[in-house]
């Protein structure tokens, strides 16, 4: 089978849809076969470590690059609280981010807890918010892995940096209003980035999921089939509650949720390979016609 390159996923949905839960299994699963993956946590509330079986101690010790105050201050000029007003960098050169923050949790998988970015709407244009940045348009760029960008709700804070190298999204949501609501959000937010394919992953589903997402549609006036490529369906795995904090021993499980989620990477994979291929294609014409 052919391997696939490096390529970027950003990971979105309301907060409790499972997303943290999937991105882990998701970057274990694609370790696992060969795939070397990066995975990035921009949640808030930073259990990507603890999600992917990291010993609580030394999960708990990381410093996310949001709250590390010398390296914010060597890369952009100014000291995070301490140079309100001040000049600053504004594309601070941060290549060295991963070699000396990144953890490495197991073979092909390596983690870099970022923090929160601040929303441009919060009217910050601080240290912090363009460090985060660069570090989202440095990652954006990297061509050697796979990059799983865990994220709180919406994309609208990453702007340029996603649409320049991020190539898939997957919104995730349950069945409820609320979360549906929220994943319709992000995809449209996607779709205008740029982001060239939508998954809808709908998480913890029962069997009415079409029927509720034609009654989403209906009431809100939403075609699912233009806003998402494709629709994944993850079934409730009761065994994540006695599993945590490291949800991807599921993985050496029999398990309906194990097998969906091996659709999705499939999914996924194929794209890359069609997208990489096209590319190739391309540049080979390009050359010739040269």
């Amino acid at each position: 089978m052919q391997q696939v390159n490096g390529f970027r996923v950003v990971i979105t949905g309301k907060g409790g849809v499972g997303k943290t839960t999937l991105t882990s299994c998701l970057a274990r699963m694609l370790g696992q076969r060969g795939v070397k993956v990066l995975a990035a946590d921009e949640d808030p509330q930073m259990n990507l470590p603890y999600a992917l079986g990291m010993p609580p101690q030394q999960a708990a010790a990381i410093v996310p690059l949001s709250q590390n105050p010398d390296y914010i201050e060597e890369k952009t000029g100014a000291r995070p609280g301490k140079s309100f007003g001040a000049l600053f960098r504004l594309n601070p050169v941060v290549d060295d981010v991963v070699a000396r923050f990144g953890v490495h949790v197991d073979d092909n998988l390596d983690l870099l807890v970022m923090g929160t970015v601040v929303q441009a709407a919060a009217g910050c244009l601080c240290s912090e918010n363009v460090l985060l940045d660069s570090v989202l348009n440095y990652l954006a760029l990297r061509d050697e892995e796979a990059i799983l960008l865990d994220t709180q709700a919406g994309v609208e804070h990453f702007g340029r940096a996603l649409a320049k190298g991020f190539s898939q999204c997957l919104v995730v949501s349950d069945l409820s209003f609320n979360a549906l609501a929220v994943a319709r959000h992000a995809a449209e937010l996607a779709r205008e980035l740029g982001i060239a394919r939508i998954h809808l992953v709908v998480n913890r589903y029962r069997d009415e999921v079409r029927d509720k997402l034609q009654r989403f549609a209906e009431a809100t006036g939403t075609n699912t089939d233009r806003l998402f490529d494709v629709i994944h369906t993850l079934p409730g795995e009761s065994r994540f509650e006695d599993l945590e904090p490291d949800v991807t021993r599921i993985l050496g499980q029999e398990s309906a949720y194990v097998a969906a989620l091996e659709s999705l990477a499939d999914d996924m994979l194929a794209f890359e390979r069609q997208r990489q291929d096209l590319s190739a294609a391309d540049l080979k014409q390009e050359g010739s016609e040269g």
